[in-house]
Parts: structure tokens; C-alpha cells; sequence
């Protein structure tokens, strides 16, 4: 005979709302992993509760957990969109359960460890520790959460598909934000996911942002570019961060990066760059006082033309003009060591500093030498 929901719970068919809860609780508390228990018992009570607080009598088979798996592969575009909306909803409401938990743990300063979300949506740990820091294990996929601790992270980070409602969004009061060895465990955040960090650092690896095409829910045959633009921010800190790609948004006091594709905004006081890419339609957006460096001696053939450096002042610099301004052609004032350069050697590349002012007061236009020199080598006469 199948074991029914209320059969999980003990009770029998017909139960008040409240006799249900009550059940649920006393099961709870008997079987939770914070008392000992058995971690498998409680997540299998915890789902026959929320089943039949909206009326399903009978667990899911393990038809119904593919069927209605975001993974399925024959689902339409649109059961695929509703099937993430539902993910979507169900893991935010999970995480505003989470957020209350560990906020509690910190204001009676306690140590404990618990499980959210479900077999089916996918699992995270959380676990505060004893220096007020919050671990969590798993993948977070969606919903808000906000905590005043630093959060250690061992696990990728995205938001739900087809909508902006359940948008991943991390926001940390005070600490820092951590992944454990990004790049060794390929850990990433994508897809429009959103973390803050008020007062602290971030660390983490690959970013991506994503764009795709929707059809338009009235004109037939009409799509539209939907944009999941992934944001970290750190105004009082730091962000380092290995690849940025396809529709990104970085904001901190300081950003250190490898490369930059399609799409990427950094806005910062100090960019540091230590990679060979920074292509596209890319901006960066260099704070008043800032500074700029590209560490790669020849990051110069990674670096596309039409990306933009945009001063707090409103002026822009396209950084081809940079790619072919020489460091010997800057006015001593900016530079006094120009005999440490190459005589060849441009603004970008070699660690050279390129500074806020430098960029405000630098000028494309060619010195007499380079116009004179120019005209005698096509035949024309100097005046």
C-alpha cells in the first residue's frame, strides 16, 4: 500500500489545518538534525507538510519529480517557463525561511546547521559558526537573502529563468563574501544574480550575466531581447574576480579582474586588469582620483577599440586612443620616470599607471614633431 502524506505524519484523513501543523511540529522536533535526528525523516516530513498544505494527498512518485523537474527535456519553451516560475516562487519563499533562521542564530549568538529547499528543487546547507560567519553548501538558485556576517561560499550562484520576480539577490550588511577555491571547483554566479556587500570584500570567479530572445506575448512572431544582467557590489571594498562576461555589473572602491567579453561595466576607484581580454561593447567607469592598470605586457591585442573609459566627470576616452598613446608622448608633469619605458611602450600594458587626472587633461591631438614628421614622409610641405 503507497504511504500517504498524512500516513508520513501520523494522522489520518480529515485533520483541522491546526492538527496537521501540530503534527508536523511534534515530528519536527523529534527528527530535526539540530536534536540528533534523522536528517532523511525530517525532509521527507517537511515535504508530506507542505504537500498537504495545498491538498496532495500522495507524495511524488519519481515520474512526477522528472515531469516536473526543471531539467525535463520534453517540455515546451512555455511549460519551461512556467515550470521555472514555479521553482522560482517556491525556493524564495524557502530562503526568506533561511534569512529569519540565521538571523536569529546571530542574535542569540548560537552555532547550528540546517537544510533548506527540497530534493526536488535542489538542497543548500547552512551552517553559522562560532566567529558569527555563515557557511553555505550548495547551489543557490533563487530568492533573497540578507545577513550581517560574512558568508563563506562553497557552491554556484544563479537566478530563475524567464522571470526578474525571484531574482537572486545576497546582500551582506557587514563581512565579507567568499567562495572556497572558485576557481579550482569551476563555482560561478550568473544569470542575473545580485550580491551586495555594504562593508567588506568579494571573492569570487567566473561572472556571467545572459541575454536571450522572447516572444512577445501579443505580436505573433515578434521577439524581444530579455536582459539578466548580473550585479556584485562592494561600495566600501574590494571585488576580485577571474572572467566577466556577457551582461555584468561591477561597483567597488577597488576591482581587480583577468579578462572582460561582451557587455561588462566595472565602476570603480582603482581597476586593475590582469588579463589579455576587455572586448567589446564593454565601459569602464573610472571614479574622480582613480586609477587604471593593465598588467599584461600584451594585453594590447586582447583590447577592442570601441570599449569606452568613462570619467566621474561625463567625459569618455575610447581605449583605442590609449592603445596607440605613447607613454614618451605624456607631459612630464604625469609621468617623471619615462626612462624607466620602452620608447614604444603605450599607456596600456606593462603596469603602467594611467591615473584619473592623466585621462581628464589627456589630449589625441599629434604633437608639431609627429605632424612634421608625418607630412614629410607623404610629400608635404611644412608651414
Amino acid at each position: 500500500m503507497v504511504e500517504s502524506n498524512y500516513d508520513i505524519l501520523g494522522i489520518v484523513e480529515g485533520t483541522t489545518e491546526k492538527e496537521i501543523r501540530d503534527a508536523f511540529r511534534r515530528l519536527a522536533l523529534q527528527f530535526h538534525s539540530d536534536r540528533g535526528g534523522e536528517n532523511e525523516q525530517f525532509i521527507k516530513i517537511k515535504q508530506a507538510y507542505d504537500d498537504l498544505k495545498i491538498g496532495k494527498k500522495y507524495p511524488e512518485t519519481d515520474y512526477e519529480k522528472l515531469k516536473n523537474s526543471k531539467v525535463y527535456s520534453g517540455d515546451s519553451e512555455a511549460d519551461v517557463r512556467r515550470k521555472n516560475q514555479i521553482l522560482g516562487q517556491e525556493l524564495f519563499k524557502e530562503m526568506k525561511i533561511a534569512q529569519d533562521w540565521a538571523s536569529a542564530l546571530n542574535i542569540s549568538n548560537t552555532t547550528a546547521s540546517r537544510l533548506f529547499g527540497s530534493k526536488t528543487l535542489g538542497e543548500i546547507e547552512l551552517e553559522r559558526k562560532a566567529n558569527g560567519a555563515l557557511s553555505i553548501k550548495g547551489n543557490f538558485m533563487a530568492g533573497s537573502f540578507c545577513y550581517d556576517g560574512s558568508i563563506i561560499m562553497q557552491g554556484s550562484i544563479t537566478s530563475p529563468s524567464w522571470t526578474k520576480e525571484f531574482q537572486t539577490d545576497i546582500h551582506l550588511t557587514n563581512g565579507d563574501f567568499k567562495f572556497i577555491n572558485p576557481l579550482e571547483n569551476k563555482y560561478k554566479i550568473d544569470n542575473g544574480a545580485k550580491i551586495t556587500v555594504d562593508n567588506g570584500n568579494v571573492v569570487v570567479g567566473n561572472i556571467y550575466g545572459r541575454k536571450f530572445r522572447v516572444e512577445d506575448p501579443v505580436r505573433v512572431g515578434v521577439f524581444q531581447i530579455q536582459e539578466h544582467r548580473t550585479h556584485i557590489l562592494a561600495p566600501n571594498g574590494k571585488i576580485i574576480a577571474e572572467n566577466l562576461a556577457d551582461t555584468v555589473l561591477l561597483e567597488a572602491d577597488s576591482v581587480i579582474v583577468l579578462n572582460v567579453e561582451d557587455d561588462v561595466i566595472i565602476s570603480a576607484r582603482e581597476i586593475l586588469f590582469y588579463g589579455g581580454k576587455l572586448t567589446y561593447d564593454s565601459v569602464i567607469e573610472l571614479k574622480k582620483g582613480g586609477t587604471i592598470r593593465f598588467f599584461e605586457t600584451f594585453s594590447i591585442q586582447g583590447l577592442s577599440g570601441d570599449a569606452i573609459i568613462k570619467l566621474e566627470n561625463g567625459k569618455k576616452i575610447r581605449l583605442f586612443d590609449l592603445k596607440t598613446k605613447k607613454i614618451k608622448d605624456l607631459a612630464d608633469e604625469f609621468v617623471p620616470n619615462k626612462e624607466n619605458y620602452n620608447k614604444d611602450a603605450t599607456m596600456v600594458g606593462h603596469g603602467f599607471t594611467i591615473t584619473y587626472e592623466m585621462l581628464d587633461n589627456l589630449s589625441m591631438k599629434p604633437s608639431k614633431k609627429q605632424k612634421h614628421g608625418w607630412a614629410s614622409k607623404f610629400g608635404f610641405s611644412k608651414k
